[in-house]
């Protein structure tokens, strides 16, 4: 764990460690717990890796780099036994004498190395390199890989930094017991958060208009597609507001490109309008909601999952959406590519829903297969709508899905409006327009949706005693949890990421899984169960216990499985 204060670099020695053991081929999971300020207040970045699967965050801490005085006071109870703390006097103003502690001069050694103070977080990734006993040698070609585009010169100097740190923590620990076992085979894997890999999954989905109002916890996706925007052709806007930017996407995808928006739960509340257009003039849109702690600000920097039921509710009237809520980076770049496709095929809102803890969290994860990724144009181009005789925009049809064209590009013209409209797209006022119209946008197409959606995978016995069921986050901790509590007992995990419409149960019969188990459980980050609300409400099914956590910090592994042995 590395603890300080916002601005003191606790980010930059986290993600350096994290993507230098992803680059040895060890597992790697982090997470970060940061308050809503640019500087101040007490952050930790924590950084777990091993030579086998890991997917969450535990308790106790091996190692922590304590940055501030804070740190030491909040966090020293938490060290596992044989863990050490590692800080510099000078900056924490305090010199402690435990044996637990190893002062470690990191703005002097950082001076003496490399002439400048600023490198000191590079002598604290040294100093962890050496009280591991681990070499230097990845260490210093992943620095040369950053640093190398400000010139040779402040790569030399990186290194020396951090030959400084591991070598001062080899001289001077005198209780560095670390043993690290080698990593598994491999190679070298991608270290990749929840944010980046759906900002991956759009672009690679042919997006080429995003507009977003910055929002923790999705500005991650608006500052990556931002620095991609010119070599990917990309048109990236920051809207004055959330209702600017879902209206722009809409106008954008009417205009004929693949279009997103993103925000967290307080800015979709502004979108919730456009929604509806985008529902009623059939214009598929992308949108990315990040969940926060709630009501009103809430925790701005914190997880919850607190915005499912609204976020499937949302919108005034009745039209059909679908909702998709990744476990892990990967599911996320792959449902992303699934979400506009969806759009685009039934032309509808598609939304990503994903808390903070996803969206920030990092995995390491191997190489994401592009070659499963879809792209179909459903769109007439102008060769196309040339062919026909006449182009209704909402033509009635046996599916529900009508032609999509693109204004301008023949000599047909199309027309839409957020009044209830004729096949043309025209304003109408009569009732049996209305009852077709209802029936085309809304039932026929939501039952082809739902016959789409993937159902829950399930990891377990054929016939569990226990099931517990999970969705979008919490599919790491719940999964290490039951694989910690198999031996000796039937358990099984049931995880969703696929959530709206509701799957159907051709492909795999998940209710008669719930129905089979003796005992069901359903664990979430929101105080009211909402996915378990959501379950009964659609199928009637009723959950026998329900575990929920809403401080706005994510499950930890040992707590989950406490909660599950009671």
């Amino acid at each position: 764990m590395i603890g300080g204060q916002a601005g003191q670099g606790l980010q930059t020695i986290g993600s350096v460690l994290g993507k230098l053991f992803a680059r040895m081929s060890y597992q790697v999971f982090s997470h970060q717990d940061y308050e809503s300020r640019i500087r101040g207040g007490h952050n930790f970045y924590q950084v777990r890796f091993s030579d086998s699967p890991i997917s969450c965050s535990r308790r106790g801490i091996d190692i922590l780099i304590a940055l501030d005085k804070t740190t030491v006071q909040r966090h020293e109870h938490e060290l596992n036994p044989g863990g050490l703390v590692i800080y510099d006097s000078e900056a924490v103003k305090e010199k402690y004498e435990s044996p637990v502690f190893l002062d470690v001069p990191f703005r002097q050694l950082a001076e003496e190395a490399a002439g400048s103070r600023l490198m000191e977080n590079t002598v604290a990734v040294g100093a962890v390199m050496g009280i591991m006993g681990m070499d230097l040698k990845p260490l210093e070609k992943l620095l040369s890989d950053t640093f190398l585009r400000k010139g040779q010169d402040i790569v030399d100097r990186n290194v020396a930094a951090a030959k400084a740190g591991s070598d001062y923590a080899e001289k001077y620990c005198e209780r560095c017991e670390f043993t690290v076992t080698e990593p598994g085979e491999g190679g070298r894997l991608m270290f990749l958060d929840g944010a980046t890999a759906v900002a991956l999954g759009a672009l690679l989905s042919g997006c080429r208009f995003y507009a977003a109002y910055p929002m923790t916890p999705s500005t991650g996706i608006l500052t990556y597609l931002a620095a991609a925007s010119k070599k990917h052709s990309l048109v990236v806007e920051q809207a004055e507001d959330e209702i600017a930017a879902i209206n722009m996407a809409i106008g954008a995808s009417y205009a004929g490109v693949r279009a997103m928006t993103g925000t967290a739960g307080g800015g979709f509340a502004l979108m919730v309008e456009g929604l509806s257009l985008a529902g009623m003039t059939e214009t598929p849109v992308v949108i990315y909601v990040g969940m926060r702690p709630a009501p009103a600000t809430g925790f701005p920097t914190r997880t919850e999952q607190g915005d499912l039921l609204y976020v499937t509710h949302a919108a005034h009237g009745e039209f059909p959406r679908v909702i998709m809520a990744p476990g892990t980076p990967a599911e996320a770049f792959y449902l992303t590519n699934k979400a506009f496709d969806l759009a685009e095929k039934y032309q509808v809102p598609a939304i990503i829903l994903m808390d903070q803890y996803l969206a920030d969290s990092e995995w390491s994860l191997p190489e994401l297969e592009t070659s499963k990724l879809v792209y179909r144009d459903y769109r007439l181009r102008t060769e196309e709508l040339d062919t026909l005789k006449a182009y209704k925009r909402h033509e009635f049809t046996d599916s529900g899905v009508t032609p999509l064209a693109e204004p301008g590009a023949s000599r047909h013209l199309v027309v839409t409006d957020s009044d209830e409209h004729d096949e043309e797209g025209h304003i109408v006022e009569d009732a049996e327009t209305r009852i077709k119209m209802v029936e085309k946008r809304l039932l026929k197409k939501l039952l082809q949706i739902k016959s789409e959606m993937s159902p829950p995978r399930y990891y377990g016995p054929e016939r569990p005693e226990t099931l517990v069921a999970c969705w979008g986050s919490n599919l790491g901790v719940v999964g290490e949890a039951v694989k910690t509590l198999r031996d000796g007992q039937s358990i099984g995990m049931l995880h969703f990421n696929e959530i709206w419409p509701l799957p159907c149960m051709e492909e795999f019969d998940w209710m008669n899984l719930l129905d089979g188990a003796g005992r069901t459980i359903c664990l979430e980050n929101n105080a009211t169960s909402q996915f378990a609300r959501l379950i009964r409400m659609e199928t009637g099914f009723e959950f026998d216990e329900r575990i929920n956590r809403y401080d706005g910090r994510p499950f930890l592994l040992e707590e989950v499985v406490e909660k599950l042995r009671a």
